[in-house]
């Protein structure tokens, strides 16, 4: 799911960077408001947690990568805000010290796996276990159902991205400037090993954890509640 260098127009990197400031700036003032200090060893495990966790790439054709991001398990223990920084920290790492993705891509890349994941799976989660006890199965489960839709929405989003620059970007007989796929091939390529494999890794990490949490510390699913109050 990380774009490389080069994929992007500048006029689409660039945007993405306007974009991602205030959202990176808003977050922050969230964190700072909610986050309790006994809670901040956490969101340096899960910024640690994610980093490892997308480093096992599946190459998919047309350049880009398939992985688990582990974001909406961020988001599920300590806000999607929460998620937002942690996961756009491990990706600024990896860009500038492992060149897993491109420098100028940071900002897109963190919209579609710190923003568009966490966010929309962190809001399937609460709509499925609204009303539940922390010791439901229904929570582990909604947990599992998050991370699933959480990142093909994230892969969906990167495809669209990416499917755009041959339409934006072009030589006046049409050869792309930078990605070179359209739409029809580059959102398929990306939302079918999602679909089909890789969802199934975040469903199952997603789950496995929440439950654990349910069985050794239900008050860790609270945490969310605190910095989002």
């Amino acid at each position: 799911m990380h774009i490389p260098e080069g994929f992007l127009g500048p006029s689409t990197w660039a945007s993405f960077w306007l974009i991602m400031i205030p959202i990176w700036a808003l977050a922050s003032k969230k964190l700072q408001a909610g986050l309790k200090t006994k809670h901040v060893p956490l969101l340096s495990i899960g910024a640690a947690f994610s980093f490892v966790i997308m480093m096992f790439n599946v190459p998919i054709p047309g350049g880009s990568t398939g992985h688990a991001v582990g974001a909406v398990l961020i988001a599920i223990i300590l806000g999607p805000w929460a998620a937002v920084i942690a996961v756009s920290t491990a990706l600024t790492i990896q860009a500038l010290l492992f060149g897993d993705g491109g420098i100028t891509a940071i900002a897109a890349n963190s919209f579609n796996m710190a923003v568009v994941i966490p966010f929309t799976g962190y809001y399937v989660y609460r709509l499925l276990s609204a009303g539940s006890k922390l010791e439901s199965r229904r929570r582990w489960i909604a947990a599992g159902i998050g991370g699933y839709v959480g990142v093909n929405a994230g892969a969906i989003s990167t495809g669209v991205m990416l499917g755009l620059q041959p339409l934006l970007y072009h030589t006046p007989t049409g050869q792309a400037l930078y990605f070179p796929y359209n739409l029809n091939i580059a959102v398929p390529a990306m939302a079918f090993e999602h679909l089909i494999f890789i969802g199934f890794i975040e469903l199952a990490v997603t789950a496995m954890v929440i439950r654990y949490f349910q069985q050794s510390d239900p008050e860790m699913l609270k945490i969310t509640e605190e910095v989002n109050a």
